[in-house]
């Protein structure tokens, strides 16, 4: 796609470098605003007075310009769909009839499915009570299947909630430990 994907966080690169291994590494370069503390997050409107960042993505063309700008929860994570669409609209003459997502797949059903991710730290909360509970679950990781993204934007009213349980068609956005033990330990 023509394009480079970076990160940028206020940590110091020890914490970045702990933080990419969390998650079993990652496959785009990461940089430190560290020092001076948020130099560059304040110079995109980003940085917080506590001292730390919005979750922000900014889109910049090839001249720098910026082009997209989203700012979200921090818990929240984009849809890539969307990014996909911001990118293809910078230079739509290379993506003309080129469909670069992948087809939909299938979704599980019945059980406990968790939709989740690998970064968000309420979908590691999760799994852990799932596992003290022994509740078996399947996990669909929204970063890697669209078909799944699109379903937990929908059913979160737009916002993309992780994790979120279908669990027998009874949806639970977020990690509700009291709405799934009413659900689950009945």
């Amino acid at each position: 796609m023509n394009v480079q994907v970076l990160g940028i966080s206020v940590d110091h690169v020890p914490c970045l470098k702990a933080w990419a291994d969390s998650l079993g590494g990652i496959t785009y370069p990461l940089l430190s605003d560290f020092w001076p503390h948020g130099k560059v997050a304040k110079k995109y409107g980003v940085l917080r007075t506590e001292g730390y960042t919005e979750r922000a993505i900014f889109i910049l063309d090839k001249v720098g310009i910026i082009r997209y700008i989203d700012i979200h929860d921090i818990e929240d994570q984009p849809s890539n769909e969307v990014l996909l669409d911001e990118i293809r609209k910078i230079s739509p003459e290379k993506f003309k009839g080129n469909d670069i997502l992948p087809k939909d797949e299938n979704l599980p059903h019945g059980g406990v499915i968790m939709y989740c991710t690998q970064w968000c730290p309420d979908c590691r909360r999760a799994r852990i009570w799932l596992k003290e509970k022994n509740i078996p679950y399947t996990e669909v990781d929204i970063t890697t299947n669209f078909t799944a993204a699109r379903q937990v934007r929908s059913w979160g009213n737009g916002s993309q909630i992780t994790p979120t349980f279908d669990i027998d068609g009874t949806i639970i956005l977020d990690f509700d430990e009291e709405a799934l033990s009413k659900t689950l330990l009945k």
